[in-house]
């Protein structure tokens, strides 16, 4: 059923934004060196590996896996990038994703295949259900939370008994909408909540980017 529900809103999403979704191509080919999509392997329903589709924010040659931007002052941020994250219509080319079955409308947003082994046996819950454009982490505070924040809230999504039913999908829904109008938590403030103990980074569970 939920299968049907993305697919019901999805195409028409896809034929009515097209024209939205080629000028928005052509302003990242026209801004910057490089193309329009940015592709990148992340993991799917049961750790499935998948091709993640999204509008290049950033000048290309760049680390894929460094620090997401904590400020729109980032360096790294093309200008038509910054503007496209700020109104998360970077994340549009998900809507292919959702309509090739490997995301859905709602979930835990799609993480590394490599940071799987890092988790334990609570946070892996979080691949029984397919990978979402929007979930409950992105509604409750985006970047604003930490990693582990993240994980606890999708692990809270998947054990709540509905990710399928409905309502509470719906709610993730208009909240994000929300969200999005507010322009808030759309930056990375602190990702770990070791973070402040460290200075810095750990290179590999720094790669999370959801």
């Amino acid at each position: 059923m939920k299968r049907l529900v993305d697919i019901l809103i999805c195409l028409p999403a896809v034929v009515i934004l097209l024209p939205v979704l080629g000028v928005i191509a052509m302003a990242v080919r026209l801004g910057s060196k490089g193309p329009a999509i940015f592709r990148q392997e992340r993991a799917g329903k049961d750790g499935k590996p998948f091709t993640f589709y999204k509008f290049r924010t950033m000048t290309v040659g760049l680390d894929p896996f460094g620090p997401s931007p904590k400020s729109g002052q980032d360096a790294r941020l093309t200008r038509v990038g910054k503007f496209l994250r700020e109104y998360s219509l970077d994340e549009l080319p998900q809507l292919l994703n959702v309509l090739k079955g490997d995301m859905s409308i709602v979930g835990p947003r799609p993480l590394y295949v490599s940071q799987i082994p890092e988790w334990d046996a609570r946070q892996r819950k979080r691949l029984l259900v397919k990978p979402g454009l929007t979930g409950l982490a992105q509604i409750s505070g985006r970047g604003e939370l930490t990693r582990e924040e993240k994980l606890e809230l999708d692990v809270q999504y998947v054990e709540s008994g509905k990710p399928s039913a409905g309502w509470l999908d719906c709610k993730i829904v208009l909240a994000t909408i929300a969200m999005v109008f507010a322009r808030r938590g759309i930056y990375e403030k602190r990702y770990s909540q070791s973070e402040h103990t460290r200075g810095e980074r750990r290179e590999t569970p720094r790669k999370m980017r959801g």
